[in-house]
């Protein structure tokens, strides 16, 4: 891990990794689509709404795995001072929010010819509404900190702490299901096996990981377009007091 906390080295990775992931991601997550929408059968149940579980499944566990991102890159800039790990947190907040909000509006989409209703206060709706508020105080502390050079690393500390207490909200969003009655589903997919029949289930592992590449394609881009502020802003100050 220690290796790539060299800037220039990590750069160099990311140049080429960058569209690799994008790339693939797009490709992989087109044809799993295409495949949901054009030859899946309509479910004996739901009908033709069932397709919109291919974006909405992947959209809500990249919005988990997003936080799930801040969490690690925040207790390695906090435990290990790691010079990439706020970086790739901030990274990850913004498409890790955007994920978020398109999995809130496909449930909705989703559960208005399902449950009769666009929303419901339940735990599941309830708790992953919050982690959409969480990534917007997140990213509120993050460019705070960023703009406000004096603060140092006092105000990176505040935005990492931050990050790993609103790791608290993923497994309560996880097992909400379990726990509380709910008009959402129990969980469809769990380790070692999935009630999900074999016709939906191919495909949506395939848009679930093409959207995962395409995450990671935008959150290594993030990183170097952050990384090239910082040392755009270190230049000026060099030249300030030259």
């Amino acid at each position: 891990m220690h290796g790539f906390a060299n800037p220039a080295r990590f750069l160099r990775l990311a140049r080429w990794l960058t569209p690799l992931l994008l790339g693939s991601g797009l490709l992989l997550a087109s044809g799993a689509l295409l495949w949901g929408l054009l030859v899946v059968p309509p479910d004996r149940l739901m009908g033709d709404t069932v397709r919109i579980l291919f974006i909405h499944v992947p959209c809500v566990w990249l919005g988990m795995a997003g936080w799930s991102t801040i969490a690690i890159s925040s207790l390695v800039e906090l435990v290990w001072r790691h010079p990439l790990a706020a970086i790739s947190g901030r990274a990850a907040a913004v498409p890790g929010a955007a994920f978020t909000a398109m999995g809130l509006a496909t449930g909705s989409i989703w559960g208005r010819p399902t449950w009769g209703t666009w929303w419901v206060w339940d735990g599941r709706l309830t708790s992953f509404l919050i982690l959409l508020f969480l990534y917007f105080g997140y990213i509120a502390l993050a460019n705070a900190a960023q703009r406000d050079a004096a603060a140092g690393s006092g105000a990176n500390r505040v935005t990492a702490i931050f990050g790993i207490v609103g790791a608290i909200n993923i497994p309560i969003i996880n097992r909400s299901v379990v726990w509380w009655n709910s008009l959402h589903q129990p969980p469809s997919i769990t380790m070692g096996k999935s009630s999900i029949d074999g016709t939906f289930l191919w495909p949506l592992l395939f848009a679930a990981v093409g959207f995962s590449l395409i995450f990671g394609g935008v959150v290594l881009a993030r990183m170097r377009m952050l990384l090239a502020d910082i040392q755009a802003e270190a230049r000026l100050r060099r030249k300030a007091m030259a």
